[in-house]
């Protein structure tokens, strides 16, 4: 299938657009030809992002303040959209964030911060969304993580909202499909991203340093070329890097490797910053 094909002419929304795998996602679809709508906390980045894809592109994307934390915010979002082009036809359910630290430093706040972005956000994505894509039997992409397949010492909080996003994601696909709807969930492993500049609060430190090697990391527009491909083709599940792969597959196979692994981490203290979008 062509993939640029398969986006001309298409309505997109995305959350967490201002930044990371949603702001590219962004720029991409828009040089494929699709309508995009910018939906995000940030709007001056919002903005600023825009631009750029206007003087690239030609086309004038929607930039919307939407916070997913907030009853009201995406159906707000859904219905400017729908009001400016007409209709909805792939939402990228995108906005996330990471809450690291060992199990010992984290409080019971700390979890519900992060399920209220990762899950609860995405849910409402889904509800204020469904309809629209329903009327166009359109396309739900959720942005999961390799963090919902393999939990490791200091990820806690995070891999519990990705292992209930996949739960989500693999519970509803065959209910969406009888309404038409396409669902695809992306599992990344390591992206060029600032989330993992982003402290447990969500508030980004621009300044602070990527803990990650940078032979480990894939840019972004490489991981997003790859995530486009895989919605253009309907797929089910993509897991996005070499080594995401790899700890899927030893997940699934090997289990006892990532164990002995996550055994020794905790020995250290050490827990590492595992969320990869």
């Amino acid at each position: 299938m062509n993939v640029r094909q398969s986006f001309r002419g298409k309505v997109a929304l995305i959350t967490g657009a201002s930044s990371g795998i949603g702001e590219e996602l962004a720029l991409q679809l828009a040089q494929r030809g699709a309508l995009v709508t910018l939906a995000a906390r940030r709007a001056d980045v919002m903005t600023q992002l825009a631009r750029r894809i206007a003087d690239d592109t030609g086309a004038q994307p929607l930039v919307i303040e939407c916070d997913v934390t907030r009853d009201g915010d995406v159906e707000h979002a859904v219905a400017e959209t729908v009001r400016e082009r007409g209709r909805l036809d792939i939402v990228f359910a995108n906005a996330g964030f990471g809450v690291a630290g060992l199990f010992g430093k984290l409080a019971l706040a700390d979890y519900r911060r992060q399920f209220e972005t990762n899950v609860f956000g995405v849910l409402r994505t889904i509800y204020a969304a469904l309809p629209e894509l329903t009327r166009a039997r359109g396309k739900l992409v959720i942005t999961g993580s390799i963090a919902g397949w393999v939990a490791t010492p200091g990820t806690s909080a995070y891999a519990m909202s990705k292992f209930a996003v996949r739960a989500l994601a693999n519970s509803i696909t065959a209910e969406l499909a009888q309404l038409g709807v396409t669902l695809t969930l992306i599992s990344p492993g390591f992206v060029e991203s600032n989330i993992r500049r982003v402290d447990n609060r969500g508030a980004l430190h621009a300044d602070a340093r990527e803990p990650l090697p940078s032979w480990l990391v894939m840019s972004r527009r490489r991981a997003v070329r790859q995530i486009l491909r895989a919605v253009a083709r309907g797929r089910r599940e993509a897991i996005i890097t070499g080594h995401g792969r790899m700890l899927v597959a030893l997940e699934r196979w090997a289990p006892w490797i990532i164990r002995a692994a996550g055994k020794r981490m905790a020995a250290r203290g050490r827990g590492y910053r595992a969320e990869p979008v």
